[in-house]
């Protein structure tokens, strides 16, 4: 497994961790053929942030952990890691032998052949509204005056649809649509 970690926010990974790191997710190699993980590492006031990114033939495995030292963070992340993978795994063995056990039967009807759609929330409220042009000041201002987590607009100096939205280190992101 490919391995790269970066450090963020002033926060310095010693060689012992970087070590610890690379040997617990090379644990992980048993259930990939190739992949490769994202290892971040940041000092956020007095905690300490683990988050790792696993990426396998298309599929990604996320896992972030927040606590007051980082070598409990990895014992708390990669178990997640396994579970997301185990499960992943499981799940498309399932599809391979419902695939195969319906290839074995000719004459079954149409009716039990077909899977059952996973259940969606419904559309629980629908709301329409006119965008005004606007600038990206002018839509962080109307973000937090309103203390909604996401507020969408008509960028006046693109001309385009954007969505700004809150992350969770309360910093503002910032979405181009294209279409």
């Amino acid at each position: 497994m490919k391995i790269g970690i970066v450090e963020r926010g002033g926060y310095k990974a010693s060689q012992r961790l970087k070590k610890i790191v690379t040997d617990k997710l090379n644990k992980l190699d048993k259930y990939f053929d190739d992949a490769s993980a994202k290892v971040i590492c940041h000092k956020q006031d007095k905690k300490e942030k683990l988050e790792i990114t696993i990426t396998s033939k298309g599929t990604l495995y996320r896992s972030e952990v927040v606590s007051g030292n980082m070598y409990d963070n990895i014992d708390l992340a990669l178990p997640k890691l396994e579970t997301q993978i185990v499960r992943a795994r499981d799940k498309k063995k399932d599809k391979r032998a419902k695939r195969k056990s319906v290839k074995d039967l000719d004459l079954v009807p149409f009716e039990f052949l077909a899977e059952e759609p996973e259940e969606l929330p419904e559309v629980f409220k629908k709301k329409t509204f006119d965008l005004d042009p606007m600038t990206i000041d002018d839509a962080r201002f109307a973000i937090e005056r309103l203390g909604h987590d996401f507020y969408v607009f008509l960028n006046a100096k693109t001309g385009k649809v954007n969505v700004m939205y809150k992350r969770k280190d309360g910093k503002l992101g910032l979405i181009n649509l294209k279409y």
